[in-house]
């Protein structure tokens, strides 16, 4: 298994323990408007899958998120690293370990 793979299963295991805890469901996602719908009507697997960060000197535009760790904090890549990514790599955590392809 890929570092990359490693992290998304952590991540996935991570959001199934907050559904589980908030008793959360996908329908009750799906109708709290997290999933954007596709031009066929059909939930957008990509977009679920990568939600578009908003950037703070910019309000509304999308930036996309080249980082994330298992608590669902981004990074873009820009400017110097976030505290949670410096503190890993400063750990010896690979950045790529956190990179969203």
């Amino acid at each position: 298994m890929s570092e990359s793979d490693a992290a998304k299963q952590a991540a996935i295991a991570w959001i199934r323990e907050q559904m589980d805890r908030h008793g959360l469901t996908f329908d009750v996602l799906v109708e709290a408007g997290c999933f954007a719908d596709s031009p066929d009507g059909d939930a957008a697997a990509e977009d679920a899958a990568e939600p578009a960060a908003v950037s703070a000197g910019t309000p509304n535009a999308a930036v996309r998120v080249l980082y994330r760790n298992a608590m669902g904090q981004t990074w873009d890549g820009t400017g110097e690293y976030p505290d949670w990514l410096q503190r890993a790599v400063n750990a010896g955590q690979s950045i790529d370990f956190y990179r969203v392809d």
